[in-house]
């Protein structure tokens, strides 16, 4: 009888206990500040960044992910893998690239670069199990953009947490995004100055629990 509860203890243990270790995906229009996040994140609990940050568009043109990130807040723990993905655009010109003193040649190489970086971003949503959408609450967060990518979450039942950057700047509007997106949970912060992180931790910890 020992052994048979022994045995149950373990299959229940194994079925039942709570996953502690999660993808989390980070998505956005370009430029949004999804990757000044991850770096923040990061530094604030591993000490290193995961990628470069530019004024460019579509500077993020693969995939970067760092393995084991845990954070911590009000005493307790959440390890994931973190995920910052190219921004996503629903059309990509090369001659947007050259008005940024590109050459021709350069400006192609680098839109044909930021397509595929989208394609692998879309193909990325069946290893996540949680989404912060990164917006800038200084922009108009009810474009194509936005719809499409706000949209393909729900309709694949990935849990989603909006994150408006740039609180720092004139111009940010966070109600405005919560107004865009009311079924969303939505969170003000600036990545660039640390401004209300500790919010942010909390929201993802609530994230988490929806995995």
């Amino acid at each position: 009888m020992k052994i048979l509860r022994n045995f149950t203890k373990r299959m229940f243990n194994l079925f039942f206990k709570r996953k502690k270790d999660i993808s989390l995906g980070f998505y956005g229009p370009p430029n949004a500040g999804k990757t000044s996040l991850a770096n923040r994140i990061c530094k604030d609990w591993t000490g290193e960044e995961i990628g470069k940050v530019s004024s460019v568009p579509h500077e993020t043109r693969s995939v970067q992910f760092k393995e084991e990130v845990e954070i911590k807040y009000k005493e307790k723990k959440l390890k994931f893998k973190l995920i910052d993905t190219p921004g996503i655009a629903t059309k990509i010109d090369y001659e947007d690239f050259m008005k940024l003193k590109m050459k021709k040649k350069q400006a192609q190489k680098r839109a044909k670069e930021a397509t595929q970086g989208i394609v692998e971003s879309i193909k990325w949503l069946d290893d996540v199990n949680a989404v912060v959408i990164v917006l800038d609450s200084t922009k108009n967060p009810y474009s194509q953009v936005n719809i499409t990518i706000v949209g393909n979450l729900v309709a694949r039942d990935i849990p989603v947490l909006i994150v408006g950057n740039k609180i720092d700047l004139k111009k940010s509007n966070v109600k405005k995004i919560e107004a865009s997106f009311p079924d969303c949970e939505v969170v003000g912060i600036s990545a660039k100055n640390g401004k209300n992180m500790d919010e942010f931790y909390e929201s993802v910890f609530k994230l988490a629990k929806k995995t």
